[in-house]
């Protein structure tokens, strides 16, 4: 495990990114991905918990900011490399062995859904150690299970430092069941994406 320090030799090949966050999660986002370059290669899946009833402004919102193509994840769409993906709201979101996405109704995981467990478990069964799992700032326990599934298949994981933020519920939750690969601030973070993306591409 690296406190912030990021070796390149050392970093694997991915193919995929997931990201799950919940409160204090938006800004989080926007830190990480709008350092991303344009043209950046790897597709980013996110899991953000929003309250169900608001219709997600999320991609017009975030599309205004990155660099990156940004929609909402729809069923049955295959994952396309440089594209960021968010979660509709009120569904699960999961990646499916032929790499494409999956929206289903299935019962609320840690009262939410779409749930960040569901997506980083399905994802480290479709990308195994092709993948790299990032948890942000959150006010449950949400991604600290599929993290360390994430981990177990042999994936690349990162813990946003739980000092840095913004509600610590969800970092410390994931660091109380596994040792990430990284524990990092949000600009290590942005930082790790550009150098798995250059070593993948």
């Amino acid at each position: 495990m690296s406190h912030g320090v990021i070796e390149p030799e050392t970093l694997p090949r991915v193919e995929a990114v997931v990201v799950g966050a919940s409160a204090g999660g938006v800004e989080a986002l926007l830190s990480i991905f709008g350092e991303l370059p344009r043209g950046f290669e790897l597709p980013i899946i996110v899991v953000l918990h929003l309250p169900d009833e608001r219709r997600s402004q999320l991609a017009e919102v975030f599309a205004k900011r990155v660099a990156l193509p940004v929609k909402e994840a729809e069923d049955k769409e295959s994952v396309t490399p440089g594209t960021l993906y968010f979660a509709a709201p009120g569904y699960h979101l999961s990646v499916e062995q032929d790499r494409s996405l999956s929206l289903s109704l299935e019962a609320r995981l840690h009262y939410s859904r779409p749930a960040i467990d569901y997506l980083f478990e399905s994802a480290a069964d479709a990308y195994g150690p092709a993948l790299a799992a990032v948890l942000l700032t959150g006010a449950n326990q949400d991604g600290a299970r599929g993290l360390a599934e994430v981990k177990r298949r042999g994936g690349l994981t990162v813990v946003q430092d739980p000092q840095e933020a913004q509600v610590a519920t969800m970092p410390d939750a994931a660091l109380a069941l596994h040792q990430p690969n990284y524990i990092l601030p949000l600009r290590g973070i942005s930082r790790l994406l550009v150098e798995l993306e250059r070593i993948a591409c």
